[in-house]
């Protein structure tokens, strides 16, 4: 249904579990974000998939697991603690003319 609502857009799609990523597979999802899944299941999903649509490690991942997700073979990798744990910063600018 998606495709037909936005011909031409990838179709993305969040899974929670292998079975989940299947399904998504079958369904001709372009991307797949696995969601708060372990590092032995991201290897097995990207086993799973053989290329079929990229593939989205989300949910529970930092700077100080970044490297060991990346391993995993994923094609990206979203942190939200990028935009969520920051702090503002006070900025001012002054134009002269």
């Amino acid at each position: 249904q998606a495709r037909a609502l936005a011909p031409g857009k990838p179709v993305e799609v969040e899974v929670e579990s292998l079975d989940e990523l299947r399904q998504a597979l079958e369904a001709g999802a372009d991307i797949v974000m696995l969601d708060e899944l372990s590092n032995a299941d991201m290897r097995t999903a990207v086993a799973i998939n053989t290329g079929r649509a990229k593939l989205e490690a989300s949910g529970g991942i930092n700077e100080s697991t970044l490297r060991t997700v990346a391993e995993t073979g994923v094609d990206y990798i979203s942190i939200g603690s990028l935009t969520k744990d920051i702090k503002a910063v006070d900025l001012s600018m002054r134009l002269s003319m």
